[in-house]
């Protein structure tokens, strides 16, 4: 395979750029990143479609992943349940190193070729379920042998990586190949295969929600009153979707009830 993620910059003496070039820089290289999912959409959506699939029949979505990848994974999940309403543990990541430790930039985690599968063995992993791995150079061991034991388990696996014809995607039932480059900072997958997965984890959890039934027209009635921002937020759904004109009646049924959705069950909306 050709490790374009670890090619040398297009660009050179980065210290003695102006701060002004620098951003430039780094920007026309981010330019590149929509293109290179643009590419990979007929991928990404077989992949959207086989979680959306396991979800409806009760199966669970697991990432696996290392370094900034598997972070930035841990961040889409653990919004799913207030912006959707969705029960904790239908979408799930397995960390190298550990969820819990997230702040730590545990790298040499990413070695073990035990951990992950024990991991998932530990979540009762089963067919049911489906598990996309997050590799930026497609070679992870973490990853890597996990997927491999997926597979030899029946377990639907996909993945998402940033090399062509990776050790990952060819174990990988739904493989997504991003190319976006060489980086900036050579080697440096936190910027262009960072940004690329940040907004490939969007497009997953954001469209399996809405084909999941999450959202309504283009709102979010399943969000978790947990703050006052979402309340209002919430409390101004309900009265556009059910005609209240009375925010404070909006507000005291949307409370009784939950949820914009659960209020508008109840008003036979």
């Amino acid at each position: 395979m050709t490790r374009i993620t670890e090619q040398p910059s297009l660009y050179r003496h980065l210290e003695k750029m102006s701060v002004a070039e620098l951003t430039a820089s780094i920007n026309n290289e981010d330019k590149k990143v929509a293109l290179a999912i643009e590419k990979a959409l007929p991928q990404i959506n077989a992949l959207i479609a086989a979680i959306e699939e396991k979800l409806q029949n009760g199966g669970r979505m697991f990432y696996l992943g290392a370094g900034s990848g598997g972070r930035l994974s841990v961040l889409d999940v653990i919004e799913l349940p207030t912006t959707y309403g969705i029960p904790k543990g239908v979408v799930n990541v397995i960390l190298a190193g550990g969820v819990e430790h997230l702040i730590e930039a545990r790298e040499e985690k990413e070695d073990d070729r035990e951990a992950g599968w024990i991991a998932l063995q530990e979540h009762q992993i089963s067919d049911k379920d489906i598990v996309v791995g997050i590799s930026a150079s497609g070679t992870t061991p973490f990853v890597l042998t996990s997927l491999k034991k997926c597979r030899e388990q029946g377990i639907t696996t996909g993945c998402i990586v940033s090399n062509p014809d990776s050790p990952i995607a060819a174990e990988a039932d739904l493989p997504v190949e991003v190319i976006t480059g060489p980086e900036f900072v050579t080697g440096s997958t936190r910027m262009k295969c960072g940004t690329a997965q940040k907004m490939i984890f969007d497009m997953i959890s954001t469209t399996t929600m809405i084909r999941l039934g999450r959202v309504e027209d283009n709102s979010m009635v399943n969000v978790m009153l947990i703050n006052d921002k979402i309340t209002d937020r919430a409390v101004k759904i309900l009265m556009d979707k059910a005609a209240i004109a009375d925010y404070t009646e909006a507000k005291n049924i949307l409370l009784k009830h939950g949820s914009v959705r659960k209020a508008m069950d109840a008003l036979g909306k």
